[in-house]
């Protein structure tokens, strides 16, 4: 196995396809996640909360367009998940597409996206721990919201602390629940536009063609949604993470990335066709859940307490995946020196140090929530913001810069290949930077743009200063033998 200096993320090879970045002697992260647990992972991760409540949103700015809004967002995630997908298969790894910024462009990159990222994914455990918390508060008002918060805390931490299949069978079942309960609206959605249900009538082309039209809003309107759709895309990079702990992550990873297309059409772009079809794109319900408002019009009862039930799930996934995958990051990061080293230690192939140190984090920003919510707490949102366009940015020139080095020194890791290179490397890069530029238009996403751009260029230099420091101690070490 060909290793890079200690403590740095090792170049996996065909012999050990998922070897993990740590010293020689320390002990390797397990490999107990099955393929069942890896596709469900990938098929579940498409299905967010975002999805089921954030839509309404984008549908109030752009009405029946929305359809086109999460077809073009959709499209540059296709994009950027087959370039993450093409390095991730070749070489798996915790770190994921940290580790190939590194390999790519260089430690600095792999510093500011990991530690971007690993920021991400813990405010986002606290946003979907208030989240669900408030949706058992509806259901129990005589209980605090803290108390739910500290369970879904403990409960999801201590998931985590144990082997990684423990964190495998519970994403299996939230991800087996969401998948059911889209499918099961979109099947009763085609009944109802078909005019096949009980008591429903078809509607045809009223609500795209009518009620001011596909694009009601004109293009200002449109933008909004598309802005809207970007970010419900969030999650989908935790199946490659996950791949580098489980039976076959080359293979698995290749099988999670192909699907995808058919995967983001499906949930995400054909659900809002049906919800557009169905109901007029002005009605207020859709703010508060555009799948229940949709269940309601077609006359399924209690919708709004069963889509409750399935945004809960939604939003537990989220936080066991994001406990997951900053505890995986962080790891990833320490273990090639660009973190706390204490912090590093594996216990049974599980990185419990830093499982409990992203669950305090996220805690911590609950915390904030509490206490300072229109200061400190909202300032880490817009930090963040932004975050995952910054990081599909670095997958992209990474994924432009690895694979000329792949076709040249090893061909035969190229199981996923990024289509029409490099011609849609550089569609995605422009898809990017034109998400980036179209923040500019709204005051609360130019918010989140300086926010997020201010803590990038921190990375960025603390990761350079780093970088340069451990030249120079390289550069001195060799001039001294």
């Amino acid at each position: 196995m060909s290793r890079t200096s200690p403590g740095a993320e090792s170049v996996t090879t065909d012999a050990t396809p998922h070897s993990e970045p740590h010293a020689s002697a320390q002990p390797a992260l397990s490999h107990g996640l099955k393929q069942r647990h890896l596709s469900m992972i990938a098929l579940g991760g498409v299905i967010g909360a975002g999805l089921f409540v954030g839509s309404g949103a984008g549908i109030a700015s752009a009405g029946p367009s929305i359809v086109l809004a999460f077809a073009a967002s959709g499209l540059l995630v296709t994009l950027v998940m087959r370039m993450l997908g093409e390095m991730s298969a070749a070489n798996p790894a915790s770190g994921s597409f940290s580790v190939h910024a590194e390999r790519a462009i260089g430690p600095w990159a792999g510093f500011t996206a990991g530690w971007m990222y690993w920021a991400l994914l813990c405010v986002g455990i606290a946003v979907e721990a208030i989240g669900a918390a408030d949706i058992m508060t509806s259901w129990l008002p005589d209980t605090p919201g803290w108390m739910w918060v500290a369970v879904f805390m403990a409960l999801f931490c201590g998931t985590n602390l144990a082997a990684v299949s423990n964190f495998g069978e519970y994403e299996f079942w939230f991800a087996l629940l969401k998948v059911v309960a889209i499918t099961a609206f979109l099947v009763l959605g085609l009944l109802a536009i078909a005019g096949l249900l009980p008591g429903t009538d078809a509607p045809g082309t009223s609500h795209l063609t009518g009620d001011g039209g596909f694009l009601p809003n004109g293009t200002d309107g449109l933008i909004t949604g598309l802005l809207a759709s970007v970010f419900a895309y969030g999650g989908l990079e935790t199946v490659t993470i996950a791949a580098a702990e489980s039976e076959d992550p080359r293979r698995g990873v290749a099988k999670a990335v192909r699907t995808a297309v058919w995967r983001i059409a499906v949930f995400y772009v054909g659900s809002m066709l049906v919800i557009v079809t169905l109901i007029d794109w002005q009605d207020k319900a859709l703010l508060a859940g555009p799948y229940a408002a949709v269940l309601d019009e077609i006359g399924i009862g209690n919708a709004g307490e069963v889509m409750k039930v399935i945004v809960l799930a939604a939003l537990l996934s989220a936080m066991n995946a994001n406990i997951y995958g900053a505890s995986r990051m962080s790891y990833s990061l320490i273990a090639r020196g660009e973190g706390p080293r204490f912090l590093g230690k594996l216990t049974g192939g599980v990185p419990r140090r830093a499982v409990v140190a992203s669950s305090v984090f996220g805690f911590f920003a609950v915390l904030l929530k509490f206490w300072w919510e229109d200061t400190v707490f909202t300032w880490l949102l817009n930090m963040v913001g932004a975050a995952t366009l910054v990081v599909w940015g670095f997958i992209a020139v990474s994924q432009l810069i690895s694979r000329r080095r792949l076709e040249r020194e090893s061909p035969d890791k190229l199981l996923v290949r990024m289509w029409l290179f490099p011609a849609l490397t550089w569609v995605a890069l422009a898809g990017i930077l034109a998400v980036l530029l179209l923040m500019l238009r709204e005051d609360d996403t130019r918010t989140q743009l300086w926010f997020t751009g201010g803590l990038a260029l921190a990375l960025a230099g603390a990761g350079y200063l780093r970088q340069r420091l451990a030249a120079e101690r390289q550069a001195t070490a060799a001039a001294g033998k």
